[in-house]
């Protein structure tokens, strides 16, 4: 039976701890690295619900996309959500493991999987790192394609009944920037680069008016169907490594923003 150390050092390989921005608190969180392992679940966030999956799984390793714990703690109390979630895996013996930025910038992480599921062709990093890869991704589309047909392209691949556009729908597009989750920050890159438009999970309305004020069409699925789906194709990545085990993506993980 593999342990903690042997599973994180497969997903140290396929997202360098490396590529991870300066702010982020990434690799394994929680637990022994000598830990034994039989069963591991994927999830973007440790929520109480996921939580309470993986103490009736009797889970051994969660590897989460956002870091639990994100921030520094004073105290260790069931008085917060964060210590009460963190007394319950600790007590139960569940690893966490967190590579979040690391995936997104990765060979074949979130953003990469974007930039495939848009057919982008010439793709390369928004925002180039000393590893050698980068946070983002930029590539052009085939054709120029109206954003409305781009934004009906992204719903298909992500599996979406609604998405968020600001831009003109039949404004042409031709070249895309792709960053996943709150992503706001690369505007100014993805205009340095001339992009016609920016796929991203969530911004601020500023953010928005500052992208129209640029001429550059923004396609907004969430954050949440940003990078969920990152994680449910990592889980079929570590099948593929660890077949003797039982591995899955969160079943009673959701998007906690609804359409009403």
């Amino acid at each position: 039976m593999p342990t903690v150390e042997t599973v994180t050092e497969f997903l140290g390989r396929i997202a360098p701890l490396g590529l991870a921005e300066d702010w982020d608190n990434v690799g394994l969180l929680v637990g022994r690295p000598s830990g034994q392992v039989q069963r591991v679940m994927t999830c973007l966030t440790v929520t109480p619900n996921v939580v309470a999956e993986a103490l009736e799984g009797k889970v051994d390793l969660i590897v989460t996309h956002h870091p639990m714990p994100f921030h520094a703690l004073k105290r260790l109390t069931p008085e917060t959500p964060t210590g009460q979630m963190l007394l319950d895996l600790i007590g139960s013996q569940i690893a966490v493991y967190s590579a979040h930025t690391a995936f997104d910038s990765a060979a074949n992480g979130i953003n990469q999987r974007l930039a495939r599921g848009l057919d982008l062709r010439g793709v390369f990093p928004l925002v180039f790192s000393e590893e050698g890869l980068g946070a983002g991704r930029i590539g052009w589309l085939e054709d120029p394609t109206p954003l409305g047909e781009v934004a009906e392209s992204v719903k298909q691949f992500l599996h979406l009944d609604s998405i968020q556009v600001v831009g003109d729908s039949a404004h042409l597009i031709r070249s895309m920037a792709v960053a996943c989750g709150a992503a706001g920050e690369f505007l100014e890159k993805a205009r340095d680069a001339h992009c016609d438009a920016m796929l991203l999970g969530e911004t601020s309305y500023h953010t928005y008016l500052e992208a129209e004020a640029y001429g550059i069409g923004l396609i907004l699925p969430g954050h949440y169907a940003s990078e969920r789906f990152g994680m449910e194709c990592l889980a079929d990545v570590l099948i593929g490594e660890f077949s003797e085990l039982d591995i899955w993506a969160s079943r009673t993980e959701y998007d906690p923003v609804r359409t009403v």
